[in-house]
């Protein structure tokens, strides 16, 4: 059973404010790539879905000069750290288990290396899932956080997602019950 929808979470004007600014089709479209990993890996498609949604809430713009300065971000960003924070306190003002909304956090700081040390890290599935989702929709110098949809197809894209996690939890309740 889940607490918190990714339709609650997309309807919240905290999410809205952080997906607008990092980009709604990005974060739409990593979910969808989430959901689809999500199997392979044998990850929770609940949770999947929703740090994919939320993996880039941490964005800061960086503009010199009124123009997007891709090395300016790729220098100086911490939008993982500052995300799974916000994501974080998103899920837990929602009713996510503490649980959840913890791995959630941990699968948003750990979605890119951008700002770690030279190394390779370790991850997790969910981790991995989410890492795996954001690089299938990645366009060259950031442009994919610039792709735009009005807000009523990007609620309609939302609620589709929410119907086929469900369906996920559904099958998988079917083969546990035979």
């Amino acid at each position: 059973m889940r607490n918190v929808t990714l339709t609650d979470i997309f309807q919240q004007p905290s999410a809205q404010k952080y997906l607008t600014r990092s980009g709604v089709v990005h974060a739409i479209a990593t979910a969808y790539h989430a959901l689809s990993l999500a199997k392979e890996y044998g990850v929770d498609p609940d949770l999947a879905t929703k740090a994919a949604l939320l993996h880039d809430i941490g964005h800061f713009t960086w503009y010199t000069n009124g123009q997007w300065d891709y090395s300016l971000y790729k220098e100086n960003d911490i939008h993982a750290i500052k995300g799974a924070e916000r994501a974080h306190e998103l899920l837990i003002r929602l009713g996510e288990d503490p649980r959840k909304a913890k791995e959630i956090a941990l699968a948003i700081l750990l979605h890119t290396d951008s700002y770690l040390p030279e190394g390779q890290l370790e991850l997790r599935p969910l981790q991995r899932v989410v890492a795996l989702a954001d690089e299938a929709d990645e366009e060259p110098d950031g442009m994919h956080h610039y792709r735009s949809l009005d807000t009523s197809t990007a609620l309609s894209r939302i609620k589709k997602l929410d119907r086929l996690v469900d369906a996920q939890y559904e099958t998988e309740n079917l083969k546990h019950s035979v």
